[in-house]
């Protein structure tokens, strides 16, 4: 017999984002649209239920130095956790957090391994910084370690030129991720700037997080090859104080990044009226505090995207996208539930009534 309590969920269940029902049952850690039999002690859910919410681009194990003990990755999880985040892509980390998966009560997490990086081309103590001719080799590697995902640094200052530029030839790009597609994983990088991205996408790599750098040239080939997105807005709302650090040194850097800065929601609403899917991820754990997912929401919805298309880049599509299941029968309950309709108005994701992880009520 299951210790998981017997939950009653009713109000408003948002299966979809026009499948909406009037209750569903938390039976054995796990969503039932029957009413069980002979339940006792059943615990009522009242409000409007969402699946539990995705950060596709976070970071648990990570601060601005580098690697952090467990202690403070459960403390990174347990934000994230309150805030309504039940599902992680850890886009990069350099700490090993599989015990996080044993843990009933934190995020599932979804790993790409850690970072892979030109040398001396990214933040100290991230990444795997390593020359081209070794990119295929490591690509296999944080592959084989991964959760099907491979994280590339696509571009990052170059000190010699003194601004932002690709880190990668395409031929060493397009062996990288053909190796990574042999082995079952996808790759994502990071990207600011304009110059890496055609190379990448043409390469046939499967996302690209940040953005910024998108153009009337090359959104077209997004949305052909149907390249997804991560725009981490509340990272980039960053770019003024970083530009404002390098002044002095990298005028040119400077410039630049208060350029992508200024242009950062047309080029997200161009994104999306493209038809470049666009997910929620926040960029926790670097410089960022997690349990933003709420503030990144609402960072897209300032950028044009209707707010229904906005939740489903946290929610329903979000997990399509990663293979994860939302609020189907017999899925784990993973679930978070509001106040008020977040359909009408997505603000009410900053305040969760109640957050259910694996069928029991967290926090």
């Amino acid at each position: 017999m299951s210790d998981h309590p017997v939950l009653h969920v009713k109000g408003r269940v948002l299966v979809g984002p026009d499948d909406v029902r009037d209750e569903l049952w938390v039976v054995g850690g796990r969503i039932s649209y029957e009413r069980p039999g002979g339940a006792r002690d059943v615990r009522v859910v009242e409000g409007w239920a969402l699946p539990g919410l995705v950060d596709a681009h976070c970071h648990v194990g990570l601060d601005a130095h580098g690697p952090v003990p467990a202690d403070v990755s459960e403390k990174q999880a347990l934000t994230d956790r309150d805030a309504g985040t039940l599902l992680i892509r850890d886009a990069g980390s350099p700490s090993d957090t599989r015990w996080i998966d044993d843990r009933d009560d934190l995020p599932k997490i979804i790993r790409a391994g850690r970072h892979i990086a030109r040398t001396r081309r990214y933040i100290r103590n991230y990444a795997h910084e390593i020359e081209p001719e070794d990119l295929v080799a490591y690509v296999a590697q944080e592959a084989r370690r991964g959760d099907g995902w491979v994280k590339l640094v696509g571009d990052w200052i170059d000190r010699g030129t003194g601004d932002l530029s690709a880190c990668w030839p395409r031929e060493a790009v397009e062996a990288a991720i053909a190796e990574a597609h042999r082995l079952g994983a996808r790759v994502t990088a990071h990207c600011f700037a304009e110059d890496s991205l055609r190379d990448l996408v043409e390469a046939g790599i499967d996302c690209i997080e940040h953005a910024t750098g998108l153009t009337e040239d090359t959104v077209p080939l997004f949305a052909e090859r149907g390249v997804a997105i991560v725009p981490t807005l509340v990272n980039i709302a960053t770019f003024p104080r970083l530009a404002d650090g390098g002044e002095a040194r990298y005028p040119q850097w400077s410039a630049h990044m208060r350029r992508l800065h200024e242009r950062r929601y047309d080029t997200v609403r161009a994104a999306y009226d493209a038809g470049i899917p666009v997910y929620v991820g926040t960029d926790a754990g670097g410089s960022l505090a997690h349990g933003l997912v709420a503030a990144e929401v609402a960072e897209l919805v300032t950028a044009g995207i209707p707010p229904v298309e906005a939740l489903s880049a946290t929610a329903w599509g979000a997990r399509r996208w990663l293979g994860r299941p939302g609020l189907d029968e017999g899925a784990p309950a993973d679930l978070v539930v509001y106040e008020g309709d977040p359909r009408d108005d997505v603000r009410v994701l900053a305040d969760p009534r109640r957050v259910v992880l694996n069928g029991r009520i967290a926090g």
